[in-house]
């Protein structure tokens, strides 16, 4: 099973306005690589600093979505689907801002952490948090990008060693 965890942070309402993002690739049940980046969205405009604490000051000399796309787009290849804790958002956020910029977005498709504590593992309420101190999960610093796809990817490997 390969999989790519995947968190973004947006800067306000605009699903084009990712500000960080945090990437955990887990290649045969194994987390194999992970990094982040602070992105700088095309607008100034921050809605959501009261909870991830980025403000355009942290982001302004941080590249574009656009010029990121290269150094990241590996880690969308080979593998079995995308996870991500309200998978939701974060595929709106990544077709969103690979739109906006022109980018063929990554037709691979998402699996929710969130949904499958809820169906699968029976809790609730199941923020990230929540379902970390749960499963005995390490989240570092929640909102942190990088802090939560790698809080992900612990989930998504347990709930795929349960259904084994």
């Amino acid at each position: 099973m390969d999989f790519l965890a995947i968190d973004f942070e947006t800067a306000n309402y605009h699903r084009h306005s990712a500000c960080a993002i945090g990437l955990v690739r887990v290649e045969k049940g194994e987390i194999t690589s992970a990094r982040s980046s602070l992105i700088r969205p095309p607008e100034k405009w921050f809605s959501f600093s009261y909870i991830h604490g980025l403000v355009w000051d942290d982001v302004r000399h941080a590249p574009s979505f656009l010029e990121l796309w290269p150094e990241i787009e590996p880690y969308f290849s080979g593998i079995d689907f995308i996870v991500a804790h309200n998978a939701a958002f974060d595929r709106s956020v990544l077709n969103g801002t690979c739109a906006y910029y022109g980018i063929k977005a990554p037709v691979t498709g998402f699996q929710c952490t969130l949904q499958m504590s809820r169906k699968v593992l029976g809790i609730y309420p199941a923020r990230l948090p929540d379902v970390c101190k749960r499963l005995g999960i390490k989240l570092d610093n929640h909102h942190d990008a990088l802090s939560d796809a790698k809080a992900c990817a612990e989930i998504m490997l347990y709930i795929s060693g349960r259904s084994r």
